[in-house]
């Protein structure tokens, strides 16, 4: 069932988003005394995690974190690094984990993506937090994306428009400085979540989003198969939704 909240930007989408996802780990570690998250990255996050950081109630220590994606060859120390980010957006901020699994896009990544599967197919997901690319992708499974894989994590080639918004988003300071693969959560993993939060703030996002609620369903536009999740809750904004044929309560 796709629930869609509509803030006046991406702050005010943020705070929504975290809220929303605190509350769903503290029900999950609550239930079942621990709670397993994926967390996203990229601009479109930035919000939400800064609040969901913010949330003193959460027992952290029950909380198990893996991410969507990671580039291939990438160090930790670049600005890109997703590993990185999380460290510093996520991990620095919060009290120790009980567990978490970074991607290693310096490992061999076909032994990368084993490793990784191995451990996700222990936890399953309780609350994932993601986003929609400027080209509709879900993490990197930019279109036409493989709907039918079973894999959990697998080696993504990256096309020119995913590519060309890492350097919009100024992550990079050429095209030819943008890796051309990436490890990625599979659509099909990140769809055996519980529960999903989307975080899509901005104009840049807007086709993405008309395409994602209006097209069929379909991998050419990998992010309509959200519409076909059981609980799946858009937090978008007044730029995001604008290119919407109807009003954005007629989604819900």
């Amino acid at each position: 069932m796709m629930k869609v909240t509509v803030e006046q930007n991406a702050r005010g989408l943020g705070i929504a988003a975290g809220k929303a996802a605190a509350a769903l780990i503290k029900a999950a570690i609550e239930e079942k005394g621990q709670a397993n998250i994926i967390l996203g990255t990229g601009a479109s996050q930035f919000e939400t995690l800064k609040q969901l950081t913010a949330s003193k109630d959460i027992d952290w220590h029950k909380v198990v974190m893996f991410h969507l994606d990671e580039y291939i060859g990438l160090p930790v120390t670049h600005p890109a690094s997703f590993r990185k980010y999380l460290k510093e957006r996520f991990l620095d901020q919060v009290s120790l984990l009980k567990g978490y699994h970074l991607i290693d896009g310096n490992a061999d990544p076909v032994l990368e993506c084993m490793r990784l599967g191995y451990l996700i197919g222990s936890h399953p997901i309780d609350v994932a937090l993601a986003g929609i690319g400027e080209n509709g992708h879900l993490a990197f499974n930019d279109p036409p994306a493989d709907f039918e894989t079973t894999k959990s994590y697998l080696i993504a080639h990256l096309d020119e428009a995913c590519r060309k918004q890492q350097l919009g988003e100024g992550w990079f300071k050429s095209i030819d400085e943008v890796p051309s693969t990436a490890i990625s959560m599979s659509v099909h993993q990140l769809m055996k979540s519980k529960h999903i939060i989307c975080s899509v703030p901005d104009l840049r996002k807007a086709k993405a989003v008309r395409d994602s609620f209006e097209q069929p369903i379909s991998n050419m536009y990998p992010a309509s198969i959200l519409r076909s999740h059981p609980d799946c809750r858009f937090f978008l904004d007044i730029f995001s939704i604008s290119m919407l044929s109807k009003e954005a309560s007629a989604y819900r």
